[in-house]
């Protein structure tokens, strides 16, 4: 029977001990590697991801915001023409195809009137209305341009759908006063986000944002003709 020296046998033992060590600190290493890329690019991306979110939301927020005044500029000139807000987008736009505005010019006058109490003439003032002429809603709002036919669409890429809108008559101290609301869901206008940032953005409650989960212009309860963003996405659509 063949059999090793003692010695002998101990170095083989060292070696293969040695080798087997050397392969394990290699594929800990390699974990080790794989672990460090992983949560390197989880660190980053968790500071990425909310810029480009941001980046995203304010280019999608000025754009719908845009549509939003437009149909509020709209609506406003359809309430001094028939003094009463549109119920829907077929009878805006056809509104501003069809409908004008009167030029009119007041001036102060006075004439004398015999009266019969003081029986004297005595000096009446009264204001006359002129009527100049006419000029169209559409060439006073938008010019050349026929972006109303389409302002009612949200102006986001991946969806295909229109603002709702409504208009109504509510009580006001006893005054019967129209109003008109118009809105959007963060849902739509961010459909494509990620979820955890898009709910974060749906609880906003700030005065440099978009409160709530919707982006709304005017409202059914209050005589209100204003939107609920802050006046920073007004100046990005002037510039």
């Amino acid at each position: 029977m063949f059999c090793l020296p003692t010695h002998k046998l101990k170095k083989i033992v060292d070696l293969f001990l040695s080798k087997s060590n050397l392969e394990m600190k290699k594929a800990l290493l390699a974990v080790l590697w794989i672990l460090i890329v992983f949560f390197g690019y989880k660190l980053i991306n968790s500071v990425y991801e909310p810029i480009q979110f941001n980046k995203v939301k304010n280019a999608r927020y000025t754009d719908v915001i845009k549509n939003l005044k437009d149909i509020g500029n709209a609506q406003v000139a359809h309430k001094s023409v028939h003094g009463v807000y549109a119920e829907n987008f077929d009878g805006l736009v056809s509104f501003i195809d069809t409908a004008q505005y009167v030029i009119v010019e007041k001036r102060d006058s006075s004439y004398l009137e015999y009266d019969r109490t003081y029986r004297i003439d005595m000096l009446r003032e009264v204001q006359i209305v002129d009527t100049l002429g006419y000029v169209s809603v559409k060439d006073s709002l938008y010019g050349d341009s026929d972006h109303y036919k389409y302002m009612m669409r949200v102006p986001v890429k991946g969806i295909d759908t229109t603002f709702t809108m409504k208009a109504d008559i509510i009580d006001k101290n006893g005054y019967q006063v129209p109003v008109f609301e118009v809105s959007v869901s963060k849902d739509l206008v961010l459909h494509d986000q990620n979820p955890y940032l898009l709910d974060q953005e749906k609880a906003t409650i700030s005065v440099d944002g978009v409160n709530g989960p919707t982006i709304i212009l005017g409202s059914l309860s209050e005589v209100s003709t204003n939107g609920n963003w802050p006046t920073i996405y007004d100046a990005g659509i002037q510039n």
